[in-house]
């Protein structure tokens, strides 16, 4: 039996960004907003947004995600709503820029944060909320429609998109002509991953200036610090990364695509799986990071996860426990979490990487299903 690891990260090789290494030691730049980061900008800008609105490399989605929030949050405001199933990333970004989570239940299908109970909570809070918060989860192409009013009447959103960078739907690339910013990951776990760092957009190029000034110290043009600032700049060694994977990335979105097909199609060819388990509904094309699924209802999602280990495949239970089921969290603020609770002990984030076979998916759902036998 083969033996199966739950993610096996796969950066661009040396050869794919050479090219890339050599010009930068003919322009001897290495940081600060060099040729190859505003070239990776712009081609991400033109080649997934339309040259529509304007991007930011940060050095990780935590740092843009506090960037982000901290320029757009309303100054007199305390709460930023957030669901609960997400990252600890998501609370904690908020909380350096000086906010308290509220946290918020999610739909039974999606998984993303429940738009009545966030409608519920804005009226709560009142002018209490700093910013809302979304996560779009595991890179579904959320609608937006309902975050652009809530943003276009005067109460922030930032979205915390860190999968979902290649993500495409209705409205093209996710997070196209958003009035907020969007915040994207590239962790070497995810699937647009160059080791580390990550990408701010929005629609709104004054934003993303401000984010981009904000993420350099706070520096004027004078380079004398003018506002808050810390240092999220990129390096021209992770630009070059960065230009080599958006060459690739279409082939390796392709392939992340494929393994999520086979194990669907695994799921509805043996009968226990197909009746007992849950997929989350999701929309648009997606560069899958692992295959997310609830187990049954009546049993717990950690007895699936060692008896993959038992059979030398290797699991996570992303979000399990939930950010309000950690100590650190459970003091905030919070709906009632009647679904959050129920999926937290029911997720099983089961492997998805490029080199998986069809075989590797039918083993892992081969022994899922015996361990539902009778």
């Amino acid at each position: 039996m083969r033996k199966i690891p739950f993610l096996r990260p796969n950066l661009v090789t040396q050869d794919t960004f050479a090219n890339y290494l050599s010009q930068i030691e003919k322009s001897r730049w290495y940081s600060n907003y060099g040729p190859l980061n505003t070239l990776f900008e712009n081609r991400v800008l033109t080649e997934y947004y339309e040259g529509n609105g304007a991007v930011l490399t940060v050095n990780n989605a935590t740092s843009g995600l506090m960037l982000a929030i901290n320029q757009s949050k309303r100054p007199k405001g305390r709460f930023a709503i957030m669901p609960s199933f997400t990252f600890s990333a998501t609370p904690l970004a908020a909380m350096w820029c000086g906010l308290e989570p509220y946290f918020v239940d999610v739909n039974k299908d999606d998984w993303c944060m429940n738009e009545e109970l966030v409608k519920d909570a804005l009226t709560k809070l009142g002018d209490k909320v700093a910013a809302v918060v979304p996560y779009a989860t595991f890179g579904t192409d959320l609608d937006l429609s309902f975050y652009k009013q809530i943003h276009e009447s005067g109460i922030p959103v930032v979205f915390d998109a860190a999968p979902s960078f290649g993500t495409t739907g209705r409205s093209g690339s996710f997070g196209q002509n958003f009035p907020g910013p969007i915040v994207f990951s590239f962790h070497a776990t995810k699937s647009f991953g160059i080791g580390e760092g990550g990408l701010v957009y929005s629609a709104d190029k004054d934003l993303i200036s401000q984010i981009r000034q904000a993420g350099n110290f706070g520096f004027s043009t004078d380079r004398e610090t003018i506002s808050q600032g810390l240092n999220s700049k990129i390096s021209e060694y992770s630009a070059a990364i960065a230009l080599a994977t958006l060459d690739a990335f279409p082939e390796k979105s392709k392939k992340r695509q494929q393994i999520y097909q086979w194990y669907r199609e695994q799921f509805q060819q043996i009968p226990v799986l197909k009746k007992e388990w849950q997929f989350q509904k999701t929309e648009g094309e997606i560069a899958h990071q692992f295959m997310p699924v609830l187990c049954p209802k009546d049993q717990s999602n950690l007895d699936f996860v060692k008896l993959l280990a038992d059979n030398q495949i290797e699991a996570r239970t992303y979000f399990s426990p939930t950010c309000h089921q950690q100590n650190y969290f459970k003091s905030f603020n919070r709906t009632l979490m009647p679904i959050t609770n129920n999926i937290s002990g029911r997720i099983i984030s089961l492997p998805l990487w490029e080199e998986m076979k069809q075989s590797d998916i039918v083993q892992v759902t081969e022994v899922l299903a015996k361990g539902l036998e009778p």
